[in-house]
């Protein structure tokens, strides 16, 4: 087994003033920096006002003009769990606020590739003819696009929460929160800038006195806390108020059919969801549409007011999820053999890592990056042959402190030519380049690496809320950790460390460690798991591990129990 890596215990020396809070809470928030009673505000009040994001006042009239003549609208969203959701919300909103049911599109990944392309602008004008245009999640980089639709008459509306390049389109309205980087919702996910946009449109309607101005866009809220955790943004209060408003209401049963009928398939129960099962069970199930088909089967999902038609349809998802992690597992098994090839070849890894193979599925190349970024601790981008002959996809994922499209943009800067495009923000991206290119490119990232980071950077160090008392270690706070507040990037779920004596261990499912440990503390025991761990390195006998964990709930056969799931462990004897 591997040692440990290093481990940094959070301060919360300096126990803030928190009402009310059991102790092993207030300590898991002092360590994520909340301080003031305000900050334990899970409510909507608190938001910025909808009116504060730059675009939204161009983008206000474009909409209200659009509706008094009743223009046709057309949605064009994004391959993803967040452009999905967006979408969804966007066909579910704007008919509350007095528009005609509006379409949608979502390119087709492996043909048009990603956003507002002159392609995607000839398909929406040949099949719907819109008069508005309104993309989610995607735009700020469609130049070329938008130049397009007004060249064809067609006017375009832009909501996008990724950073802009040097050129902005030439759109009637742009709306996303990077382009004031010192305004609010600078963590807002494409769904939430849509929801946004939705709010100050229904705030103008009010002011008009229109009736739709009373809008319950609050019933919304379910999609938007969907697509906030599965393109894990950082979760900063303004994503928490919405998370957990939506979380709320998926746990009363007020949702779209879709998501109680993708958690259903996944195995969690509604009326307990947290964010974990958002982002674990219903993200990826959806995200495996866009991966590997047609996320229009996804956005549908999210469309249908029928609960056996979103039950069917959930089905299907989970079908295509089972095929995403078979492709995914092989990938990452060649992945690993050129991890540890590298690993043999230099004393240590080198700070980025550039992984190719054409055997790859370019839909699946974003999810490797992850894991193997998470097994080495260095960004990582993964390359699949393109659709189009002689090109290359990749999809990057970046270390906290290390901004991935910055890295990108010093490798075009000071590679012209070499990237055909690119896009993204601090820990995903997404390039094309030439195949005959890809050495070149990775000298150019490890070149950008090294001059946007420190070597500090690359030393892994988990932290955590310190240990845990055996006396502490039982039911009560596994339910009140996972349910206190929306968890995720940026406000992580509490983890803590600790040794612990080995009673019982056994192998289940190939590659999980499930344990039972013993509390002498209490005279007691509880159950541990480690998953997907190198299971033939343990030694025959353990009597003592060392380890990082969650305590959380284990649901067997109708019992609900605690249970520690480890991060790392160690054996110590």
């Amino acid at each position: 087994m591997p040692a440990l890596p290093s481990i940094r215990r959070r301060s919360a020396d300096d126990m803030p003033i928190l009402p009310d809070l059991p102790a092993v809470l207030a300590r898991v928030l002092a360590g994520r920096g909340v301080t003031v009673p305000e900050e334990l505000d899970l409510t909507l009040r608190h938001l910025p006002a909808p009116d504060s994001l730059p675009g939204i006042a161009e983008a206000v009239p474009l909409l209200l003009a659009q509706r008094a003549r009743g223009g046709r609208v057309l949605i064009v969203g994004d391959y993803d769990a967040d452009g999905a959701t967006a979408t969804a919300l966007m066909l579910r909103g704007l008919p509350l606020l007095g528009f005609a049911q509006p379409g949608f599109l979502v390119p087709d990944r492996f043909v048009f590739g990603y956003g507002l392309s002159p392609a995607i602008v000839e398909l929406a004008r040949a099949e719907a003819a819109p008069d508005l245009i309104i993309t989610v999640d995607n735009g700020i980089a469609s130049v070329e696009g938008v130049a397009a639709a007004r060249a064809a008459g067609i006017q375009v509306l832009i909501t996008d929460h990724h950073l802009p390049g040097a050129e902005l389109p030439q759109a009637e309205a742009i709306v996303n929160p990077r382009l004031a980087p010192e305004g609010p919702g600078q963590n807002l996910a494409g769904v939430g800038v849509a929801f946004y946009l939705l709010l100050a449109l229904r705030a103008a309607l009010r002011e008009q006195g229109d009736a739709a101005g009373q809008a319950p866009l609050a019933d919304l809220l379910d999609l938007v806390a969907l697509g906030t955790v599965a393109d894990v943004v950082a979760l900063d209060q303004v994503n928490r108020a919405l998370v957990e408003q939506g979380l709320r209401r998926i746990r009363a049963g007020q949702c779209v059919p879709g998501i109680t009928a993708l958690l259903e398939v996944g195995r969690r129960e509604p009326g307990r969801v947290v964010a974990a099962d958002l982002g674990y069970a219903v993200g990826p199930r959806l995200n495996a549409a866009g991966r590997l088909d047609d996320m229009t089967l996804g956005i549908n999902c999210l469309l249908t007011d029928d609960r056996e038609t979103a039950l069917g349809l959930a089905t299907e998802l989970d079908t295509i999820n089972r095929e995403r992690r078979g492709i995914e597992q092989g990938m990452r098994d060649a992945a690993m053999e050129t991890v540890q090839r590298l690993r043999q070849k230099h004393e240590t890894l080198p700070c980025a890592l550039c992984l190719h193979d054409d055997q790859w599925h370019e839909g699946v190349v974003g999810i490797l990056a992850s894991r193997v970024k998470e097994a080495t601790h260095r960004p990582v981008v993964a390359f699949a042959p393109a659709q189009e002959r002689g090109l290359l996809k990749g999809s990057g994922r970046s270390i906290p402190g290390l901004h991935l499209r910055d890295v990108l943009d010093r490798v075009a800067t000071a590679n012209p030519g070499l990237l055909h495009r690119f896009g993204g923000h601090a820990m995903a991206a997404g390039m094309t380049l030439a195949a005959s290119d890809l050495p070149a490119f990775e000298i150019a990232l490890r070149a950008a690496v090294d001059e946007l980071s420190s070597p500090a950077l690359f030393e892994e160090v988990v932290e955590t809320d310190g240990p845990l008392a055996d006396e502490e270690l039982h039911l009560q706070h596994a339910e009140l950790l996972s349910h206190a507040f929306p968890w995720g990037q940026g406000f992580p779920a509490p983890t803590f460390d600790g040794e612990f004596e080995v009673i019982e261990h056994r192998v289940v499912g190939e590659r999980h460690l499930k344990l039972t440990l013993g509390l002498p503390g209490t005279g007691g025991i509880i159950d541990g798991i480690h998953f997907n761990m190198a299971v033939d390195t343990l030694p025959q006998r353990l009597r003592r591990v060392r380890g990082v964990y969650r305590l959380e709930v284990n649901v067997w056969q109708g019992r609900r129990n605690p249970q520690l799931v480890f991060q790392y462990l160690e054996v110590v004897a």
